[in-house]
């Protein structure tokens, strides 16, 4: 039975703490008709954003609670309304279908908010007065699960006040679509300057260099007189080693769309070579790719530049002389982790590259985390979904 009073203590914590939460909302609900009524009139039109807030983060607590019950999170679905001039917050908190489902959550509160007084005459059945109490076992068995029952129905209840409607949702996605495919926009155009600046600094000036030279090679052998071999020679001389510079910055450029080595060996395969060349003692736990299916070529490419772009700053900026990659598959995707034991204090606004990677690991629909306090150490961590 002991088990059973834990799991009726618990659900009465659980009910108590709606509960308060409806108390707490009677207060509140003479703020917000306050507010109301100063909109109707103008005076107070200010402190509608300011309520509506208010309310989010009561409802936001109210989902916390129930998650912490159920195991289940509840998504929220909002405008936002930080930052923004006060006309635009108005009517995002008017407009906001998030509002109005927060306010018929809280107006129903009213209704069941106060259900968990029950859980008070449900103990005072369910345990022995002065220790005896004829078929005890039989009573706390029937009736204290009830408590969490309860329990499970208040939840139940708020769960279906408190999810966004579909259309929220898809609505909250499109922006996201659109917020990820503007900052895929903008990498796509940073690269191509970058790939237009390579060339032109580097290759188009060294083929330009090269033409000069076979030109100046061919005037010195068609000089009058039988022209002049040696000057010819090393000026030939000349034009190979620029073709041959011109050639390494234009595999610099290729390697920079899209590696070779990622296509002939796979991501683990690059990565070892990455890890090799940087200059570093990098432990590497990426035997789990070696084998199975290879992932995507996009999402094999995002993961193959992150490494890159963390070793390379670990190596410039960090102090340290060692780090430690770490890619593995999981059900839904593959997770790539980067960490170096250095000075820390890497900022993503700091020209490090690691912006742009976020953009692109976005606009996979993956996430991009960069942990790096002073003192170290630095993590650079992403997840890129996919099915295998």
């Amino acid at each position: 039975m002991g088990t059973t009073v834990r799991q009726a203590t618990r659900a009465t914590v659980q009910l108590a703490r709606g509960v308060a939460m409806t108390l707490g909302t009677y207060l509140f609900v003479t703020v917000l008709l306050i507010a109301t009524m100063g909109t109707l009139f103008v005076v107070g039109a200010w402190m509608l954003p300011e309520a509506v807030l208010l309310v989010r983060r009561i409802a936001g607590a109210r989902r916390r609670q129930v998650a912490g019950w159920s195991g289940r999170e509840i998504a929220e679905a909002y405008r936002p309304l930080d930052g923004r001039p006060f006309r635009e917050r108005f009517v995002a908190a008017v407009r906001d279908p998030g509002t109005f489902r927060d306010l018929r959550w809280m107006l129903a509160q009213y209704a069941y908010g106060l259900l968990g007084l029950l859980a008070v005459p449900l103990w005072v059945v369910g345990l022995p007065v002065d220790g005896v109490w004829c078929g005890l076992s039989r009573r706390r068995a029937l009736v204290l699960p009830l408590i969490g029952r309860l329990a499970d129905l208040d939840a139940r209840w708020s769960t279906a006040l408190l999810k966004p409607s579909p259309k929220a949702l898809l609505t909250e996605r499109v922006e996201e679509l659109a917020e990820t495919r503007a900052g895929v926009i903008a990498a796509h155009e940073a690269e191509l300057r970058r790939i237009e600046r390579d060339l032109h600094d580097g290759t188009q000036a060294r083929l330009v260099a090269l033409s000069m030279r076979i030109g100046l090679a061919k005037r010195a052998y068609d000089r009058d007189g039988g022209g002049d071999p040696e000057v010819a020679r090393r000026l030939l001389a000349q034009a190979q080693d620029q073709a041959e510079e011109a050639l390494t910055e234009l595999r610099h450029v290729v390697r920079g769309i899209h590696p070779p080595i990622l296509t002939d060996r796979g991501l683990a395969g690059a990565v070892q070579a990455l890890a090799a060349g940087s200059g570093l003692q990098v432990a590497l736990d990426v035997e789990e790719l070696a084998t199975g299916p290879r992932a995507p070529a996009a999402v094999e490419a995002a993961a193959y530049f992150l490494v890159a772009e963390a070793l390379t700053n670990a190596a410039r900026h960090s102090g340290s002389d060692s780090a430690e990659v770490r890619l593995a598959r999981v059900p839904h995707g593959l997770t790539v982790c980067v960490r170096d034991e250095g000075k820390g204090g890497a900022e993503e606004a700091a020209g490090t590259g690691l912006l742009g990677l976020r953009r692109r690991i976005a606009a996979l629909d993956g996430t991009a985390n960069v942990s790096s306090p002073a003192g170290g150490p630095t993590v650079v961590a992403a997840e890129l979904p996919y099915t295998w």
